[in-house]
């Protein structure tokens, strides 16, 4: 039951930073005509935020040298922090500095909460338990966002801030409270170097990175063009597009409640590789079914839903591979998704307005392949109690 009151709390905790960090998008425009700025100088400070996830490895050892609380509970002051200074000194500087924050905050709660139950949660569960946690970034954009809209509209630009200053506080509290300072299923490691190395010297550990690495890039190539290339060929804008959000939204959500159900039941090495094969289909099928409004929004649920079901089916299979540099191993997944994306932005415009969305769909494709063949690698060099067989019903 502790443990069950445990994933609830880390969950919401989650969508309320999740929150904090997709809210920029929808509001880019809002936040820029309410502090006087264009929306050049607003993207400059997303941006920079983008590039703190390429420092990640800074922070890799924090939970497993320190402890999981401690991970957890510096992730929560550096959120809260940051929130807290554009709810006392709005302005276009504090804002900046808070996405930052923000963004490191969740970099360090996250990978000590999912080493956390990584430590609890048996290996054949663990794909359902933190599929549930990872609804938290869907619920952050179905519910979240929805929210701040409503707050906004009435208050003002910066009144989201002292409420998620205030939730921060709280939770803080509550993880104190709820998390034991003695961990009895981890012992801080003394030897960081000792757990890098380690790290980089593991085939399957650095195979299981580059699927994140691969499968990010594959998605950035065809997320970051997917709207231009509707305006262009269609006359269609996302924005335009009746529910376009909830269906990504909805999209994620669904990945994320597919994973509960059938991940730990297929094994977390298959269903990755099915999601990996999916998410290629989808993209391939994307200039097909977007000659129509309906067609797009079909795309668009599907593309997003198995995307989502690729990412969130690699945790549970990354928290197994090195159980003690869970963290670190974590962390640096993040690693890999980050760069992924730069890589996939960087050649998505490059490809798209050279040679035209269908070679960037295909693009997707070679990248989800290169994924596929480091699942292989890993499948092969990993011990077999670690990549287990399908459990039966």
């Amino acid at each position: 039951m502790q443990l069950r009151l445990q994933i609830a709390v880390f969950t919401l905790l989650q969508t309320i930073m999740n929150t904090m960090h997709r809210m920029v998008y929808p509001f880019l425009a809002v936040f820029a005509r309410s502090l006087g700025v264009d929306l050049t100088a607003l993207s400059l400070a997303v941006t920079g935020r983008s590039l703190v996830g390429l420092f990640v490895p800074l922070l890799a050892s924090t939970a497993d040298r320190h402890g999981r609380r401690f991970g957890m509970l510096a992730g929560i002051l550096v959120f809260t922090f940051g929130v807290g200074l554009v709810a006392f000194w709005p302005n276009l500087i504090t804002l900046s500095v808070a996405l930052i924050l923000g963004l490191l905050g969740k970099h360090l709660f996250d990978p000590a909460m999912q080493a956390y139950l990584g430590d609890r949660i048996p290996y054949h569960q663990r794909g359902t338990t933190l599929a549930i946690t990872e609804v938290s970034w869907s619920l952050a954009f179905i519910l979240g966002i929805p929210v701040i809209g409503w707050i906004i509209s009435r208050m003002g630009w910066s009144a989201p801030f002292p409420m998620l200053a205030g939730f921060g506080v709280l939770m803080l509290i509550v993880i104190a409270w709820m998390v034991p300072q003695k961990d009895e299923q981890h012992d801080p490691a003394v030897h960081v170097r000792g757990e890098f190395q380690s790290i980089l010297s593991s085939i399957p550990a650095m195979a299981g990175i580059s699927i994140a690495f691969w499968a990010s890039s594959a998605h950035e190539l065809v997320n970051l063009i997917f709207g231009v290339w509707l305006e262009d060929s269609f006359g269609l804008k996302i924005a335009a597009l009746a529910g376009a959000s909830a269906v990504i939204g909805f999209a994620e959500l669904s990945g994320e409640g597919l994973v509960a159900f059938t991940t730990d039941r297929l094994g977390k090495p298959r269903a990755l590789g099915m999601g990996l094969l999916l998410n290629s289909l989808s993209a391939i099928a994307l200039p097909f079914l977007g000659t129509t409004q309906i067609g797009a929004l079909i795309g668009l649920f599907l593309f997003y839903i198995t995307f989502e079901y690729t990412v969130v089916s690699q945790l549970p299979m990354m928290s197994e591979l090195m159980p003690k540099a869970r963290a670190t191993l974590l962390t640096l997944n993040i690693t890999g998704h980050s760069l992924g994306r730069v890589l996939g932005a960087f050649l998505a415009t490059l490809i798209y307005q050279t040679y035209g969305f269908l070679p960037a769909a295909l693009g997707a494709v070679v990248f989800n392949s290169c994924g596929m063949l480091a699942l292989l690698t890993l499948q092969k060099t990993q011990k077999a109690a670690v990549i287990e067989r399908p459990t039966l019903p």
